[in-house]
This record gives structure tokens, sequence and C-alpha cells, in this order.
């Protein structure tokens, strides 16, 4: 009768933990965390770049700013920034900027990858996360899509091709 008791509690308590995982598992990685969504103003924010110069979005209302977030440890933002770099030749002189901002991780690092892949768009430094929590961006490569006039007109999430970020670019171009 013990053994049988024994099992009854094991099974509960393991029960309890592998549901408190699932819980914890799918509210991280699954559940909506979206703040800001199509239609809204973007959220304000000053990062650093690289060269340790402040960005503010704000200085780029008049532009379409393509808002990338990603990761040197995510393999799909690492082949999606060749093609972010070609159509940032095709559209920086037509009112189109790209901002990177790259996810809490050490300047060196993110120096170190920027420098392999020739990139010449400003990559921002979102140390402890704060603008990523602010727009409740979850899985990476997330993208948002901001006309001219500050709002938010298109998001993607996951991997671009080269005619995606051509596209989109076109997409917040402003009218001349």
């Amino acid at each position: 009768m013990n053994k049988k008791r024994r099992l009854i509690v094991r099974s509960t308590v393991l029960s309890a933990i592998a549901a408190a995982l699932l819980y914890t598992f799918y509210m991280n990685f699954f559940s909506e965390q979206e703040v800001v969504a199509e239609g809204d103003q973007a959220i304000n924010f000053v990062l650093q770049n690289l060269e340790g110069e402040r960005v503010e979005l704000a200085d780029y209302e008049g532009q379409g700013v393509f808002l990338n977030f990603w990761g040197t440890f995510c393999p799909p933002c690492e082949r999606e920034m060749p093609y972010m770099e070609n159509q940032y030749q095709v559209f920086k002189d037509q009112g189109v900027e790209i901002l990177a901002v790259n996810v809490n991780e050490s300047e060196l690092v993110v120096q170190r990858f920027v420098s392999r892949h020739n990139l010449t768009f400003p990559i921002l430094l979102d140390k402890g996360n704060n603008i990523v929590d602010a727009y409740g961006i979850g899985p990476l490569p997330s993208t948002l899509l901001i006309d001219e006039n500050g709002t938010v007109v298109g998001k993607h999430v996951g991997q671009m091709t080269e005619d995606m970020v051509a596209e989109f670019m076109e997409k917040i171009k402003p009218e001349q």
C-alpha cells in the first residue's frame, strides 16, 4: 500500500512540475506579446550605436524606418543581413533608413559580426532589452516598418528574402 501511495504522490508532483514548465514555455515563446501593432505610433527611443553616438527614433521623422531586431546568435538574422545591406544601398538616398537593434549582446561581439558582414547601416545596442520589451518583440528576427509619419505600417517576424526586404522598403519610402 505504501508503494502505491508513493507512486501517486510522485506522479502528482511530476505532473504539477510538467504543467508549470509547459505554462512557462508557452508564456515565454508562444503567447501574444505584441505591444505595438500596425496603425500605432512607433514608440520613441534613444539607443547608442557602435560608435557610441546617441540615436533617437524621432530624429528620423520624415523618413521611412526599417526597424529590425536581431542577434548574432540567430541564424535567420545572419542570413537576412546581406539582403538588408544590399537594399540599404538602393534605398538610403530615397528617404529610407535601416535601424538594426541588436538584442542585449556585447559591443565586441556585435562589432565583429558587423565587420565580418561589411554592414554599413546603423547598428544600435539594446543593452537590457528595454526597447525589445517596450515593443513587445518575441522571436528574432522581427522587423517593424515605420512610415515617414512615425506610424507602424507593417510587422514581420522571421527571416526575410531579399525580395521581401525590397518590397518592405518600397512600402515605407516617403512619397516625393
